[in-house]
């Protein structure tokens, strides 16, 4: 079980339950083409974002397997909502998990994902126990890429052609981190 004290501070950053009245900011970058491309769905309207506030994003603790957590990343000074990331708890008896993030592309290329990442791998290997996290991108997503090989995870798998996404077969690399890994940075 995980249950977070919440805002979780970085050097820049606060990672905290997204609140319904992040809707806006959040549809200002889950609209864009050009964030949705590689992600598992299609861009969201206001209102899908406004409900997901209320449904997927809501939960604030990992009670068990097959739950996620997904939190709002803010900047630490200015408090605006430049993104967020989730992370999955996929498999109790094998301690496994997976993370994921999306961000506000005016806020690419800073480092951001890297560190709000980084503080969810810290609340799996740390906070939960897990053993293994995975990340799981689609391969053209060279920017994702480099995102979790900055974090030390390495890249395990390349599955070719293996899933049909928005209308095309599409690549898959699989990046993954043990927790000794984890302690050993």
């Amino acid at each position: 079980m995980l249950r977070p004290d919440y805002p979780i501070t970085t050097e820049r950053l606060l990672l905290r339950p997204v609140l319904e009245s992040d809707a806006a900011a959040m549809h200002a970058y889950k609209s864009r083409e050009d964030v949705c491309r590689y992600l598992p769905h299609d861009v969201l309207s206001l209102e899908q974002v406004i409900e997901r506030t209320t449904t997927l994003y809501a939960t604030t603790t990992l009670e068990d397997e097959g739950q996620s957590l997904t939190l709002a990343v803010a900047d630490r000074m200015s408090g605006e909502l430049i993104g967020d990331v989730i992370l999955f708890w996929r498999s109790r008896e094998h301690r496994a998990g997976e993370v994921g993030y999306a961000f506000d592309p005016a806020f690419h290329g800073r480092g951001y994902a890297v560190e709000a990442t980084g503080a969810m791998l810290a609340l799996g290997f740390d906070g939960l126990g897990l053993h293994r996290i995975v990340g799981r991108l689609d391969a053209r997503n060279t920017a994702s890429a480099r995102v979790l090989e900055k974090l030390g995870m390495r890249r395990e798998a390349h599955f070719v052609s293996n899933e049909y996404l928005k209308g095309e077969w599409t690549d898959e690399l699989v990046y993954a981190l043990l927790d000794e890994e984890w302690r050993a940075r």
